[in-house]
């Protein structure tokens, strides 16, 4: 019986979707080439726009049309279970015109919801976690779903000002020489030392965790604690949920250490 196929919108941004599919690899359990979860994956950067762009008004195009058509030639691939790691991507502008465009077609893929899958991962893996610190883009801290799906669920949300919250964005993910969107291989000192001034101003606010909400702020922090504190990665919570989808026997067990 074929094994059903893992499915990555990848181009979201790129090192995001490179960073999953390394994810993935590294939590199944495989002792050889043979052993490991089929993939394919779909990145075509230059057709999606910057989620931020959209969500903050400096731009017209909807992401979700490029994102839609990304997980519909998936589907024609045969991937089963497709996950999209981009955080920004998940802002409702977004994620329900995507929605809207693959629902009619949709006939044999199923999307795997990075942000939902992440804020049930805290409820089972974390539960004496009361207040949660959010490290983003400034997309996604707009947008304010973290805190709307997890609030709710009696959660207290923490958030960066807005001029460390600009910082994080603009100098940590986005600048030109020194970001993690231009370069990620080694991640430079001066965008790891920004992210964890912020990890560090959530701290200082209690954050029992912190979510790290765009799927390249990882590749910066790679920890899962940083002193008492949980470092939440929705990419590997993803990656680790589309393993239990397709073949659940090759999910390796959950380790905050490593």
């Amino acid at each position: 019986m074929t094994e059903p196929i893992i499915g990555i919108i990848a181009g979201a941004g790129p090192f995001a979707g490179l960073d999953l599919a390394t994810k993935i690899l590294e939590q199944t359990d495989a002792s050889c080439d043979q052993e490991y979860l089929p993939m394919v994956s779909v990145s075509t950067p230059g057709e999606i726009e910057d989620r931020t762009r959209f969500l903050l008004g400096e731009s017209e195009e909807n992401p979700a049309y490029a994102l839609a058509k990304n997980f519909l030639d998936l589907q024609t691939m045969n991937a089963k279970v497709i996950g999209m790691p981009c955080n920004t991507a998940h802002a409702a502008p977004i994620l329900e015109v995507f929605h809207q465009e693959i629902a009619p077609h949709a006939k044999s893929a199923r999307y795997l919801d990075m942000i939902q899958e992440t804020v049930n991962f805290i409820g089972s893996e974390c539960p004496t976690v009361k207040n949660i610190g959010i490290l983003s883009t400034l997309g996604t801290w707009k947008a304010g779903f973290y805190p709307e799906l997890l609030e709710p669920e009696c959660y207290n949300t923490l958030v960066l000002d807005d001029s460390q919250q600009t910082r994080i964005h603009e100098e940590a993910l986005f600048h030109k020489k020194h970001g993690i969107k231009v370069q990620a291989n080694p991640v430079t000192k001066t965008a790891r030392n920004i992210l964890l001034e912020g990890v560090e101003s959530l701290q200082k606010m209690n954050a029992d965790a912190v979510i790290l909400g765009c799927t390249e702020i990882p590749i910066g922090i790679p920890e899962r604690k940083i002193g008492r504190t949980f470092i939440i990665d929705p990419g590997l919570i993803l990656a680790r949920a589309l393993i239990r989808e397709t073949a659940p026997e090759k999910l390796l067990p959950w380790n905050w250490n490593n």
